[in-house]
């Protein structure tokens, strides 16, 4: 089940992606947003939550584990902060903060998912990392 959920998860990604190469872009006569920043948005919004999804993850285990050291903590705020950072920018920044920031939550749990014997969970959060993330740089190409 947590697996489908996963790839299930990669869904928003993709069709945001599809959506910001498939709407056309504002021309400028007319006034508010359009379609294309309401995918673009939508994009950067989603990013947001699973990065904090991401770093909530070390939260819960450090408190779980009774961590006393601060890096966990740090860490687990760290997510969170560069996905709002990143829906606040323009898409074609914001977004390609929000892929790298996704490339670098998998970087740490490599190396924390050895310490909890999590590690066969790896390579599926490798395979939606790359998505996800491929998912941001392209739409930020298409603004």
């Amino acid at each position: 089940m947590a697996v489908r959920l996963a790839y299930a998860g990669l869904l928003p990604f993709v069709l945001g992606a599809a959506l910001a190469w498939l709407l056309p872009p504002p021309d400028g006569a007319s006034p508010g947003l359009d379609e294309h920043t309401y995918a673009l948005l939508g994009l950067s919004a989603y990013a947001a939550v699973v990065l904090a999804f991401l770093g909530a993850v070390h939260w819960g285990r450090a408190l779980q584990a009774g961590e006393r050291a601060t890096f966990p903590y740090v860490w687990a705020v760290a997510p969170a902060l560069l996905g709002t950072m990143g829906a606040l920018m323009p898409a074609y920044a914001g977004l390609v903060l929000q892929g790298v920031a996704l490339i670098a939550c998998y970087a740490v749990d490599r190396q924390q998912y050895a310490h909890w014997g999590a590690q066969s969970w790896l390579t599926l959060r490798f395979r939606c990392t790359v998505l996800a993330s491929l998912c941001c740089f392209l739409a930020a190409a298409a603004t």
